[in-house]
């Protein structure tokens, strides 16, 4: 590796936009007109993402946004992947000072996945993007550290404690995504159905899930998802909210049984 004048290790060069983030790279100077930046840059674009989907979001929409040309977005933000790991850190501002509330390990890492799963649904186009590694910006590393910390005292050691996290955050991913995709098909049916009653061809109400278990599942081939379609029959659903939350005090069930197994 190589050294530093000081004898220190110099640092090693961070991907694209790590070093953005991690202030290895300048942020780019001003043009010849006032008020773009980076952080104007991803203010834009989260906006843009927040009203119209990730699918929005390319460096002419958000240089439209702003009143600048494409190129000029260019001497602040390298590419449109530069952009999404900006977004993704801009989503988690203020995890650095966040306080999370609880008088036990369990009651605060509820309290931390639901501070999650608030954050993904005001940002919910974080669930359309690609993430093929843990994500590495700083304000995401705040909020990891909050939900370790939040486990202190459990006995668990850390190679444990993140395992829990990384559980938690991909369930409460992939409940927000389901929620966010749910709500975009719920939204296109509703355009669908109005535009069929103004032709005088409106259908009826769309199916839930327990309604089409009970037109498709027959009791001899299907005979626990058959008990489940019908034993919910006249019941009050849960709500989606409700759904979650009971799936986060399932995982927080097998943490502490994994720490009465460490004793």
């Amino acid at each position: 590796m190589a050294e530093a004048t000081s004898g220190e290790p110099a640092p090693r060069p961070l991907p694209p936009g790590l070093d953005l983030l991690w202030g290895r790279r300048e942020r780019g100077r001003r043009g010849p007109r006032p008020g773009l930046s980076a952080d104007a840059i991803v203010d834009a674009a989260v906006r843009v993402a927040d009203a119209e989907g990730l699918e929005a979001i390319s460096m002419a929409r958000v240089a439209a946004k702003l009143g600048f040309t494409t190129m000029s977005l260019y001497r602040y933000v390298a590419s449109k992947d530069e952009l999404l790991q900006l977004m993704f850190n801009a989503s988690a501002l203020g995890a650095e000072s966040l306080v999370i509330e609880g008088d036990n390990w369990r009651s605060r890492l509820r309290a931390w996945a639901t501070i999650q799963r608030d954050m993904l649904d005001r940002h919910p186009w974080i669930t359309q993007m690609p993430m093929p590694a843990p994500p590495l910006a700083p304000n995401s590393l705040h909020f990891v550290e909050r939900g370790l910390q939040a486990m202190d005292g459990t006995g668990l050691p850390d190679t444990e404690k993140l395992r829990i996290i990384g559980l938690l955050s991909s369930y409460t991913l992939n409940e927000a995504k389901m929620a966010n995709d749910a709500a975009r098909a719920a939204a296109e049916a509703a355009k669908a159905a109005q535009a069929a009653e103004s032709s005088g061809d409106a259908a009826g109400p769309p199916l839930t899930f327990e309604d089409l278990l009970r037109e498709l599942v027959d009791e001899r081939t299907y005979p626990h998802l058959y008990r489940l379609a019908w034993s919910s029959s006249g019941a009050d659903p849960l709500s989606e909210r409700e759904e979650f939350l009971a799936g986060i005090d399932l995982i927080l069930d097998g943490v502490q049984a994994r720490i009465d197994r460490a004793g």
